[in-house]
């Protein structure tokens, strides 16, 4: 009797609590109701109606969203959806141009007069009145560029329903002043993982425990692309098709607004505008104005919904290659929309307050800051314009830089940052002739000298409407007034690059023209016929794919570890060397095949009649030594850093065209390791829970029988001898000398609570640019000059030893150590005159250090040859 009892209690108690769960979340649910106060064209079906399913209770596919969009585009005037690109998966990439019908009907004309405010040189102030009196605001909203924040897409659906299918007022006014551009899913690739993954994963049972599976992606994460890249890191440099097919329509538009929604943290309430510092100076002055504007409009209509926000915290726009960033140095205002939920989020999950956020909430609140914030660049276009065209005026512009100088050297980088130049609207001219400048200022020193250049070289001049972007992009050092960041603190593409540029205060007196295409690397082969051996300079930026096409088409290949000069001709160390004699096989097919590579490389080759080299060694000497293809394995999966394996896969698979492996972390443990050549450890986090006494002497056996082990970042770390031990590289130690101490208490001991997040920025580097001396004779740098701007992150460095092979370490002098970015006095003491690249030896292999990253997101490479060399060359050199 009284155990029945109970269980007819515990019985009751579990219905009523789910009873009451579900009326509450029933309640929440009538409250995110959209609009229901408003008509619709009764043709035009809803999302709900399309899909089968209410928004909220499940995620869309990217298939059905395009196709949503698709069928608004087939039964209204007011919306053309286009194609703008496709993903590595094969994926279409869109965007939906939404106006009046009237609108539609002269849509070509109203972009290129938005156009032409851009380019003050083809308006007058009248022309451009009547302009501006005219013309609707154009607004892009864009959603998903993170694929696990999938909210987004799904407001997209509901903000185009409303902008095309509303009957009210309200709507009719948005579409009559407003030219509204959705990119419904930036990311589909990475959006489709996530929903696949989380489909699989789902219950049936609604369960918003956030520790719960379905509520804990695997890794990678939808987050990125293909790739594992960030696309909101490429919004600038243009690595991969989603931003090079979006920025080259962005460009064709060139909104005043933009707006960029993301999710976070499922414990955070929503961000909205404005955000807070670093802020980047070269913006128009009213720039935070505008951001405060339209924060305001969102927050009226958060208030009156009881959504929960917060502004002015967290989230910097300093970092010009975000979709909240890019587009204020197009003349726009970019803005950022951060919704909880995330990843976690899934339909419904529990805060921390025990509140239940659901997924149609997310949608309901990023659709009311979409619509509201084209209900305020309505309210404000005329304002927006005028402020658009004054932004591209370089009556505007800030800085005393007159032009940025870039000598043509077809065997660096060059080329890539000019090609990206003209891709964001940028006008670059040519010298055509030579010249010489008195106030040059260089990169590295940031001194100004005499300098001359030639015919040839690029001129990117300040006086022109790309002023914002050119000058963000360009500057050695922008201003800094606040060491907490969210992201990185430099990005000077010179320094990216690697490049000898120079920018000059004074006006140019040289005879140019303006280029319209992008440069192409010089290729081709000379003698296709030789009798000898066939050469590649190692200097040339695609030779690595040369010596994989070489490997592919089963060539024997020798790699020069001096120079040696023929004919006036000097040829770098790494320099490759097919030799007839021992490719005697293939001599009837060697022209044809070195022509091909040479065109499909896209490097020069030289046939070679002789061996003997006027200078240096020749080409048979024992100074050139084979180089075999090897097999190379790259860690991924936890512990490993999703974002740097990606970089690395990225940089072999698609740069250099040379296919690896990628093993997961747990095969680590039983697999046969003597099967590769090579290995790569990507950075990682808790290295130690997978690489443990007996997973060590695995490794070290290994290379100790001929493996190269490369380990990148913190696993670099990881392998110094006072972390795990495995190698005797050691780490460089804080110097204590000169610090202010207080009875052996440290100052930060005393840092107020409100400060310790600002002070923690003062500890940490925040990717910033380090002088960096290079050891050019060493295989690991061969093709590189013998100085370097390495991007640092970490506040690690590797003590230098005879013990070991140092090849690329900070310079000497921590003064003048920092070349942009910030990091403090102490840090710049740690890491002068210590390595952040080697290669210390173990038995008959190698372990490679590389501690800071060699090809950051694809734009940092200038050191990208570091990785490329320990793969292909160290190996056998």
């Amino acid at each position: 009797m009284h155990d029945s009892s109970f269980r007819f209690s515990a019985v009751t108690l579990l219905f009523l609590i789910l009873f009451s769960y579900s009326t509450t979340l029933s309640a929440q649910e009538r409250t995110f109701e959209f609009d229901s106060d408003i008509t619709y064209d009764s043709e035009i079906p809803s999302p709900e109606e399309f899909l089968g399913y209410e928004l909220g209770s499940s995620f869309t596919l990217h298939s059905d969203v395009m196709r949503y969009f698709q069928r608004l585009d087939e039964l209204s005037d007011r919306i053309t959806f286009h194609k703008y690109g496709e993903t590595y998966e094969g994926r279409g990439l869109y965007y939906a141009v939404i106006t009046s019908e009237k609108n539609q009907a002269l849509i070509d004309q109203l972009r290129n007069n938005n156009l032409r405010l851009s380019d003050p040189d083809s308006l007058n102030s009248t022309a451009a009145d009547l302009v501006i009196s005219n013309q609707p605001v154009t607004v892009w909203l864009s959603y998903n560029v993170h694929g696990n924040e999938p909210s987004s897409s799904e407001a997209a659906m509901q903000a185009a329903y409303r902008l095309v299918a509303g009957s009210d007022t309200e709507t009719a006014s948005m579409r009559e002043s407003a030219i509204t551009i959705i990119d419904p899913m930036i990311n589909p690739d990475g959006r489709d993982r996530y929903v696949f993954w989380y489909k699989s994963a789902k219950s049936n049972m609604l369960n918003t425990n956030a520790e719960d599976y379905e509520h804990d992606e695997i890794w990678p994460g939808g987050r990125t692309n293909h790739y594992w890249f960030d696309l909101n890191r490429d919004w600038t440099w243009l690595v991969h098709p989603e931003s090079r097919g979006r920025v080259a329509v962005y460009q064709q538009w060139l909104p005043q607004v933009h707006l960029d929604l993301h999710e976070q943290g499922f414990n955070s309430n929503y961000f909205t505008m404005p955000g807070t510092t670093p802020r980047n100076y070269e913006l128009p002055d009213d720039y935070e104005k505008w951001a405060d504007v339209f924060g305001r409009g969102t927050i009226a209509e958060f208030d009156e919904h009881n959504i929960n926000y917060a502004t002015r915290e967290a989230f910097d726009f300093f970092y010009p290659g975000y979709g909240s960033s890019y587009p204020s140095t197009m003349g726009g205002i970019g803005m950022l929309a951060e919704q909880g939920g995330h990843s976690r989020g899934g339909r419904a999950v529990e805060t921390e307050d025990g509140y239940v956020l659901t997924l149609r909430q997310r949608i309901f609140d990023h659709y009311t800051n979409s619509m509201a914030t084209v209900k305020t660049a309505v309210e404000n276009r005329e304002a927006l314009l005028r402020y658009f065209r004054n932004a591209f005026s370089p009556e505007s512009r800030k800085g005393e830089t007159e032009a940025y100088i870039i000598p043509d050297n077809d065997s660096d980088y060059t080329y890539e940052l000019i090609d990206i130049m003209l891709k964001h609207g940028v006008e670059v001219e040519r010298a055509r002739e030579n010249f010489r400048l008195r106030d040059a200022f260089g990169y590295w020193n940031g001194e100004s000298v005499q300098r001359s250049f030639n015919s040839g070289d690029f001129i990117i001049k300040t006086d022109q409407p790309r002023h914002i972007f050119i000058n963000t992009l360009m500057k050695r050092q922008l201003t800094i007034r606040d060491s907490v960041m969210y992201d990185m603190s430099t990005w000077s593409a010179p320094l990216a690059y690697n490049l000898d540029a120079a920018w000059t205060e004074d006006e140019l007196d040289v005879l140019t023209e303006r280029i319209t295409n992008s440069p192409a690397y010089p290729y081709g082969l000379e003698n296709s016929g030789a009798e000898y051996a066939f050469v590649i300079d190692w200097d040339q930026r695609y030779a690595p794919n040369a010596l994989a096409k070489l490997w592919e088409a089963g060539y024997r290949v020798r790699s020069a570890t001096e120079t040696f000069t023929y004919e006036g001709r000097t040829y770098g160390e790494g320099s490759l060397i097919v030799l007839v004699g021992r490719n005697y096989s293939k001599k009837g097919e060697m022209g044809a095949d070195m022509q091909r590579i040479a065109e499909e490389a896209k490097v020069q080759i030289v046939g070679f009649d002789t061996g003997r080299m006027d200078e240096g060694i020749d080409l048979a000497s024992r100074d050139s030594d084979p180089v075999k293809k090897p097999k190379v394995a790259l860690m991924v999966d936890s512990p490993f850093r999703s974002y740097t394996a990606g970089q690395i896969w990225f940089l072999f698979d698609r740069w250099t065209e040379f296919g690896i492996s990628r093993i997961r972390s747990e095969r680590l443990l039983y697999m046969d390791i003597n099967e590769y050549d090579v290995i790569i450890m990507p950075g990682a986090r808790g290295l130690s829970s997978l690489l443990d006494s007996t997973a060590q002497e695995k490794l070290k056996s290994w290379v100790r029988a001929g493996g190269t082990l490369v380990a990148t970042e913190s696993s670099a770390e990881f392998l110094a001898k006072n972390r795990s031990g495995f190698t005797g590289v050691s780490l460089a130690e804080m110097d204590d000398k000169g610090e202010d101490r207080e009875e052996g208490i440290e100052p930060e001991a005393y840092t107020r609570y409100e400060a310790r997040e600002d002070s923690s920025g003062l500890k940490r580097i925040p990717g910033s640019a380090f002088k960096s001396i290079i050891d050019d004779s060493n295989p690991l740098a061969f093709g590189l000059d013998n100085r370097l701007y390495s991007l640092k992150f970490s506040d690690e460095a590797l003590v230098p030893s005879t013990d070991w092979q140092t090849v690329g370490y900070y310079q000497k002098d921590a003064g003048s150590l920092l070349a942009s970015g910030y990091a403090s006095q102490k840090n710049l003491q740690k890491a002068a005159g210590n390595a952040f690249a080697g290669v210390a030896e173990m038995g008959s292999g190698k372990v490679v250090f590389l501690l800071d990253n060699t090809q950051y997101r694809m734009f940092w490479v200038g050191p990208a040859r570091m990785m490329q060399n320990a793969v292909m060359l160290l190996h056998d050199l």
